[in-house]
């Protein structure tokens, strides 16, 4: 089924196109097959309700789901191809769509976010913003310089990214070897129990003043589910103490709505094999795409 049953033709009024990249290979851990939540996070979309907290009615949100990129587990370099492809396809449609994408392990995100980035002519105004509890920060891993370690150090890689409009946040489970290289590059990074100390306007405030200070205007987010509490994020492969609440994280991502143009973002690295049978992940992964789409879609 589609997400919250959108259609799935790329129309002239669309504002969003749904996809799912269902992909785990680059996991650093065998326990998780969050390759299997595209699929299951469309599936509990189908017993939540049709309104937003807000009030917007999702059936009027105009969004497509045009289902999975095809995927072959272990061909690394043909998977980060097509996803690149995928994405320039989707922009040929309609060049000012929102891409929202499911994973997924969090190296899904690697070449969703260069075709966005690559797509976007003002690059001097173009950051990207990571929500995790780790840094991801290694220069390599297990499977080399390619794995869901390294995620940022790829990201920090791209040509017009820098540590001036790079930045991750919700971080508490660091360890040496990519704190020393997020020092070195003077990566900028926001750890969770701040958020308790300083309170959320506070917080969300440092996540804003880090970008205007650059003048960054548009941003691609991308939403590591363990950057939420385990708690409420159990099906995840590392459940790390200490995470967001849903209500933060909604007005995180209310707030930035507010001050940034949200240029495309993702969810990634539910592990639906490790979830409660009452599905919590899943639902807050569907619960936390529709409400930031409503949010983009209000200020629209």
């Amino acid at each position: 089924m589609n997400f919250f049953d959108f259609g799935e033709i790329i129309e002239n009024n669309t504002e969003f196109v749904i996809f799912g990249i269902p992909w785990d290979y680059l996991t650093s851990i065998q326990a998780p097959n969050s390759a299997i939540a595209p699929k299951k996070i469309r599936e509990v979309t189908e017993n939540l309700a049709l309104t937003t907290e807000l009030g917007f009615d999702i059936p009027n949100i105009k969004a497509v789901d045009i289902g999975d990129v095809k995927i072959e587990a272990k061909n690394v370099d043909k998977n980060l191809n097509e996803i690149k492809t995928y994405l320039d396809l989707i922009y040929q449609q309609k060049s000012d769509i929102i891409p929202i994408m499911i994973g997924g392990d969090h190296f899904c995100s690697l070449n969703v976010i260069k075709a966005v980035g690559d797509h976007f002519k003002k690059k001097e105004e173009f950051g990207v913003l990571i929500f995790d509890s780790h840094l991801d920060f290694y220069e390599e891993w297990d499977k080399g310089v390619y794995s869901h370690a390294t995620i940022s150090h790829r990201v920090f890689d791209l040509d017009y990214i820098n540590n001036k409009n790079l930045f991750i946040v919700g971080t508490r489970d660091i360890d040496i070897p990519e704190l020393e290289n997020a020092k070195k590059e003077g990566i900028g990074y926001l750890d969770a129990y701040l958020i308790a100390e300083i309170g959320i306007k506070n917080y969300v405030n440092k996540i804003i003043s880090f970008y205007k200070k650059s003048n960054i205007k548009n941003l691609y987010v991308s939403i590591d589910i363990d950057a939420l509490d385990p708690s409420i994020a159990p099906g995840t492969g590392f459940a790390i103490p200490g995470g967001f609440s849903y209500r933060e994280m909604w007005q995180i991502l209310r707030e930035l709505t507010n001050h940034f143009n949200i240029q495309a973002f993702d969810v990634v690295e539910v592990a639906p094999n490790l979830d409660l049978p009452n599905n919590i992940t899943s639902n807050l992964a569907a619960k936390l795409i529709v409400e930031f789409m409503s949010f983009i879609a209000n200020k629209n």
